[in-house]
């Protein structure tokens, strides 16, 4: 016998989800600690391969994060990059034209000329001083678990945001971070065994600032779903 259906439950899921957008200026006041343990709380139930919950999470908060990014924004300066993970090969098609999109979108926000290289480099810099955030979760994986590992932990910063975001906390989880893995490993006195994904980036949203002013839009269950029989 299949459970009974509440609709509000699937309206609360589909509201966050709406609501949930990646926040690229926050305010300066922390999230109190009770807070963000009931988001970390929330999220541990994220399903898992065999249910390993491989992820780590390392929070940064304070003058650690404000040191913490600075050593991040001076190595990236410098051109240098370090990932364990290999980053996209290539965008094509559809994907090029979405990353497109939303690129374009921030800058045309930010008042950024298309084509003003100094700009989106300086805008993408931004990532390492967390866009303001007074918090920065650092998500890693066992090395030995491979790419499994990594999309539990996707599962996980998923679950995060969506838990954040029900009790009003803004997110922008981030890449960039990942990019600079060998620094974040020595910062941080990571053991050699685990994996940098990505780190989340959290706080409260500054709504007024102009990097929050736009949303990125979503593909058509056609354009994305294919059902058999």
């Amino acid at each position: 016998m299949s459970e009974k259906i509440d609709s509000h439950d699937i309206e609360v899921v589909e509201k966050l989800l709406a609501a949930r957008y990646s926040c690229r200026a926050f305010k300066p006041e922390p999230v109190a600690r009770p807070v963000i343990e009931r988001v970390l709380s929330a999220a541990q139930k994220t399903a898992s391969w065999c249910n390993s919950q491989p992820w780590q999470v390392i929070i940064v908060s304070g003058d650690a994060a404000r040191a913490f990014g600075e050593a991040l924004y001076k190595n990236a300066s410098e051109g240098k990059h370090a990932s364990d993970f290999p980053f996209p090969r290539e965008y094509k098609s559809v994907y090029l034209d979405r990353r497109r999109e939303s690129g374009f979108q921030l800058y045309n926000a930010l008042g950024i000329p298309r084509g003003d290289k100094a700009g989106y480099q300086k805008q993408m810099l931004e990532n390492y001083h967390f866009f303001g955030a007074p918090h920065v979760a650092i998500i890693t994986t066992d090395e030995a678990l491979g790419v499994y590992g990594a999309v539990d932990c996707g599962g996980y910063v998923g679950n995060f945001m969506l838990a954040a975001k029900a009790l009003g906390v803004a997110t922008v989880p981030q890449a960039a971070l990942a990019g600079q893995s060998d620094m974040v490993r020595k910062h941080l006195g990571l053991a050699d065994d685990r994996r940098v994904v990505c780190g989340i980036s959290f706080g409260y949203a500054d709504e007024a600032h102009l990097a929050n002013s736009y949303r990125t839009s979503r593909a058509t269950i056609p354009e994305t779903v294919t059902f058999i029989g």
